[in-house]
């Protein structure tokens, strides 16, 4: 399957914001010329709840002091479900956005101290609790929302204001990542190994695969790549790092994949291991540092050399000796270069100050949740993420 552009215009007096706090048919609709079948032919504006140039605050289910657990405390926050990614508007470090399932959107003005609801004016609240934002990104007040169902939002306000564009069902597969790049430049990748960027807010899409994995595997399967053959076309645990190289895992955990840019294909990659692989990320957020590798089970690894995207050669693991009792792990994150520390299931986390040769449980207060997700914006400001509701904060 080839990948088009896609191109459609907007016409500039068309783009107005709709000032109303009405919930039902208030979506300025976009007439748009679309020449490629791929994306939607409208956009529309969501707003958030406003009263003058303030936001509406959604009354905040607990008004107690963060929990202390060790070097992290426990956020109060407003709600008890899923949560999925958050990040930081860039031209206000002190603002940020949390995103999870049941509609979940919350703000913080305070650094990621207190975080509050925020509902949208032009979306009934039925509709709002069906969508699970999973994945949120800033360049400067540029930011960008994906969730399911396939559901995109753009900011250019840091958030005062979303911009909906819609996909088609037509799209290949669904959004899975979608990373902002600056003013009105985004990447988006799909779980079928799409990969777009537009350079003006969505109006078009250029591809920068040629081909999908499902092609791309048709083409390799002779080359002994374990589980290929049993690939169910999607791939999950999409990573990307600073300078555009991506990581996917396929759905099944069998193998892993890689591409970097100017590469017309993703490359598929064995696992060293017959344990099914459960995540994966880059070493500092940079595949010429390496990357590691979690295993059901709670096995760990790390490349033993700086990966080569260009090669089609096997990387080269060395397990971390990690003891965490059969619990999977489900995210690693760098401090810095010698620190890092592991989610596991059961809420637990894992810490290593000599770069993951030697690892210490911290033994926290049980929580009621598992943790998926650990974000470091720098050494000092750093968030857990699990379900039920639970947010840890890195206390330095």
């Amino acid at each position: 399957m080839t990948f088009i552009a896609v191109k459609f215009n907007v016409k500039k007096n068309q783009r107005n914001i709709i000032k109303t706090h009405s919930k039902k048919n208030n979506l300025n609709n976009l007439n748009c010329s679309l020449e490629n079948k791929f994306f939607s032919t409208r956009k529309k504006i969501i707003e958030l709840f406003t009263i003058g140039a303030g936001l509406i605050l959604a009354p905040s289910s607990s008004k107690a002091a963060p929990k202390k657990l060790g070097n992290w405390e426990k956020i109060n926050l407003p709600v008890d479900t899923v949560l999925f990614d958050l990040d930081f508007v860039k031209d206000d470090p002190q603002h940020g956005w949390l995103v999870g399932a049941k509609g979940t959107f919350l703000e913080t003005i305070d650094g990621g101290k207190t975080w509050s609801p925020r509902a949208f004016a032009n979306l009934d609240p039925d509709e709002e609790l069906t969508y699970r934002f999973e994945n949120i990104s800033f360049s400067g007040n540029d930011g960008w929302v994906i969730g399911k169902p396939a559901i995109m939002l753009h900011t250019k306000d840091g958030g005062k204001t979303w911009l909906r564009v819609p996909l088609s069902p037509k799209l290949p597969g669904e959004p899975t990542l979608v990373v902002a790049l600056g003013p009105d430049v985004a990447e988006m990748t799909t779980s079928s190994g799409a990969v777009y960027i537009t350079e003006n807010g969505g109006r078009n899409w250029k591809a920068k695969v040629k081909e999908t994995i499902d092609s791309t595997l048709n083409r390799t399967i002779s080359s002994g790549i374990s589980g290929a053959s049993y690939f169910t076309g999607s791939i999950i645990g999409v990573i990307r790092d600073n300078s555009g190289s991506y990581l996917a895992i396929s759905r099944r955990g069998n193998f892993f994949l890689t591409w970097k840019p100017d590469q017309e294909f993703w490359i598929p990659r064995p696992r060293d291991t017959s344990r099914r692989i459960q995540a994966m990320g880059f070493i500092e957020g940079d595949s010429k540092k390496g990357i590691w590798m979690s295993t059901k089970g709670g096995g760990l690894s790390f490349s033993k050399e700086k990966t080569d995207f260009e090669s089609v050669n096997s990387f080269e693991f060395e397990n971390s000796n990690i003891k965490t009792g059969g619990y999977g792990i489900l995210d690693v994150a760098f401090r810095n270069k010698d620190e890092l520390w592991v989610a596991c299931g059961g809420g637990t986390l894992y810490k290593s100050e000599d770069g993951g040769k030697t690892w210490e449980k911290k033994e926290n207060e049980k929580l009621a949740a598992n943790l998926y997700k650990i974000k470091f914006f720098n050494p000092d400001l750093g968030f857990a993420l699990g379900s039920n509701g639970v947010l840890l904060k890195y206390v330095p």
